[in-house]
This record gives C-alpha cells, structure tokens and sequence, in this order.
C-alpha cells in the first residue's frame, strides 16, 4: 500500500467518523438521527469518536488492504490516525490558559 492511498484512508475515515459524530448534517438529518437512536448501544457508539471510527475504519481497511494481515494491521491504524486528526483540529476541547496572578507590590 502506498502512502498516498493511507492518507486517503484516514482522512475518509476522519471525515465519515465526524459527519456522523459531531455534525447536523443537511437538514439537519444527522442530528435527528442521532436522537431517535437514543442512548442505547447505537447511540453511544455515535457519541463516542473513538469507538465510532472502529467500525468506520473496518471496512475502509478491507478495500484498501491487499491481505489479510495487511487489512487486520490496517484497521486500528486507519482509525488511529483518523483519531490524530480529530484531536489537532478539535478546538472545542483544547486546555484553557492557565490562571496567573501578580503578586502585590509593596
């Protein structure tokens, strides 16, 4: 597999993974989805970036692996990497300043 068509795979998993997770979507279809869903198992899976690009990365990893071992390596890193870029580019959740006091002069 060449790099180019890894990049490829991380970013299609990052971009589906979002959309689904964190996104209204046209209409606001997505949004609507995600609450008749509810809190069960599905809605969970779609509340949770990690466990949710596990599974879109599975078959991601089967049509871009050769073999098996290739495909079976393929699928954690293929999430991995979708999961490197939700964290450098989610500003929601980026540590706040640190709080700083002068001390008083005399």
């Amino acid at each position: 597999m060449s790099f180019y068509w890894l990049v490829l795979g991380i970013l299609c998993v990052w971009r589906i993974t979002h959309l689904l997770q964190a996104e209204d979507g046209p209409w606001e279809l997505l949004v609507r989805w995600r609450r008749r869903v509810g809190t069960g198992f599905w809605g969970s899976l779609l509340d949770c970036f990690y466990c949710l690009s596990l599974w879109i990365a599975a078959p991601f990893a089967y049509l871009l692996g050769g073999e098996w071992t290739e495909r079976l390596l393929l699928w954690p890193a293929l999430s991995a990497g979708a999961i490197l870029v939700e964290r450098l580019t989610d500003h929601e959740h980026d540590a706040p300043p640190a709080v700083y006091m002068e001390d008083k002069e005399d």
